[in-house]
């Protein structure tokens, strides 16, 4: 059933351990699942099992092109409009797309999480409220370490060498001057919990402003 209002989109952005999911997770406790949906511009990485698990491995997921932004944002206008989207899902240990998939119903809120969100001109234009969480650089990497080792079954050494190739240089070509776009840019001491509270008071002044 189409929603009677344009439903409020919110980009969540920063660097890769930023805490962003969190952020978004502390949001979406607090809304409730009735009045928000939640994409993440992760589940649209293109699908790479044309390619031989060596050149997957190789590729440049941290550069705007390795995604299908268009994809996002043609979902985003159908959220927008009180249409129901499919949104892909994707395996990160395999760099592919899976033959599965997730429906995503429209809400009055739509929470979108993705370092590159800011980065890419036609996505930019598509959030009413964009949020930036800046984090220091090392505790980034650590987190992110922590993380593809645990989820994604990662060597050290991979990881690393990941970092240093693109994570690193792509964040300072794309993500951190993103970081100008954004409305409201949240330091990293806070908790998911504090952040959310920003989040939603800045939300509700820009809602009652529209």
């Amino acid at each position: 059933m189409a929603l009677r209002i344009r439903p409020f989109t919110v980009a969540i952005a920063g660097g890769s351990g930023s805490g962003k999911t969190s952020l978004t997770r502390a949001l979406a406790r607090a809304l409730g699942e009735q009045q928000c949906a939640v994409l993440d511009h992760d589940s649209y990485y293109r699908d790479l099992s044309h390619l031989p698990f060596s050149a997957r491995a190789a590729t440049n997921f941290d550069h705007p092109e390795s995604l299908e932004n268009g994809l996002l944002a043609d979902h985003l206008e159908e959220l927008r409009e009180g249409r129901a989207v499919t949104r892909p899902d994707y395996d990160f240990k395999t760099h592919t797309r899976l033959p599965s998939s997730h429906r995503i119903e429209p809400r009055p809120i739509i929470l979108c999480e993705g370092i590159l969100l800011l980065a890419v001109p036609e996505l930019l234009r598509a959030f009413d409220l964009r949020v930036f969480v800046d984090t220091p650089a090392d505790v980034r990497a650590l987190r992110r370490v922590l993380r593809d080792i645990v989820e994604r079954g990662r060597t050290v050494q991979s990881v690393v060498q990941q970092y240093l190739d693109s994570v690193r240089p792509m964040h300072e070509q794309f993500v951190e001057p993103a970081r100008a776009t954004a409305d409201l840019v949240l330091g990293w001491q806070h908790t998911p919990e504090q952040w959310a509270a920003t989040v939603m008071a800045t939300m509700r002044g820009r809602m009652a402003l529209g």
